[in-house]
């Protein structure tokens, strides 16, 4: 298993990415530290294999804790979780050796993707001693529409229709190039708001529309967009 420390200050954001986290095998939560202060505290007492971290966060941001790390040569890597998305800190994180960067809002599947990246490489040479350029170039030059170009066809869900597919994803090309919600598309379709959250969460695994999760007042909001270049998916549910 890999060890996982979140590291953001938001209670709420925290929770979400804890139970995004819960959802990709192979990853353990060792803990959740909402400072700099507390990080530190948790890895230098217990074994942290990888840090979701935050910048932004009262009194030391989260830079300066990834250039503690570098600086103690620390063992563990670190994918950014922030709203930061100037290029200045962008590149001090890269510098730093961040191993991947995400801005929030982020969707589901671009953490996904991260994680799985991550835990393929960390397996892989963790298990190493010497490797080969061609091995090298297959861990870190892997295209990722070749690794959606392999997937299976998902099956339709059960419960869910073709009809009422069909209905669903024309309401949604009819948004174009505009976010929408699941009360949008109810509205629209005239069906219930419980169905049409089931033939999105679909229509999101399978890459025709992809999800955001938006932070602010109350509850989190999820939003959607078309993705144009998965549209053709939908023929093989025809």
């Amino acid at each position: 298993m890999i060890n996982v420390l979140i590291v953001d200050d938001d209670p709420m954001v925290a929770e979400f990415n804890k139970r995004y986290l819960k959802e990709i095998n192979g990853f353990f939560l060792v803990g959740v530290a909402h400072s700099v202060n507390e990080a530190t505290k948790i890895i230098n007492n217990q074994k942290v294999d990888l840090v979701l971290l935050d910048i932004y966060m009262p009194g030391e941001n989260g830079l300066t804790l990834l250039s503690k790390i570098r600086k103690e040569k620390k063992e563990l890597d670190v994918i950014l979780i922030t709203a930061a998305s100037d290029v200045d800190k962008i590149q001090t994180a890269l510098r730093y050796g961040a191993v991947d960067y995400l801005i929030k809002p982020f969707e589901f599947e671009r953490f996904h993707q991260a994680l799985i990246s991550y835990k393929e490489k960390f397996f892989i040479l963790s298990q190493q001693s010497k490797m080969k350029q061609k091995d090298l170039d297959e861990l870190f030059l892997v295209k990722q529409d070749e690794l959606t170009a392999t997937e299976p066809l998902k099956p339709l869900p059960k419960g869910l229709s073709k009809k009422t597919l069909t209905i669903v994803f024309n309401a949604i090309k009819g948004q174009e190039n505009h976010a929408f919600t699941t009360d949008e598309i109810a509205e629209i379709t005239d069906i219930s708001r419980v169905s049409i959250r089931k033939y999105l969460k679909f229509l999101n695994e399978i890459h025709v529309i992809d999800e955001t999760l938006t932070y602010g007042i109350g509850r989190p909001l999820y939003s959607y967009m078309f993705n144009e270049e998965y549209e053709s998916i939908l023929v093989q549910y025809e």
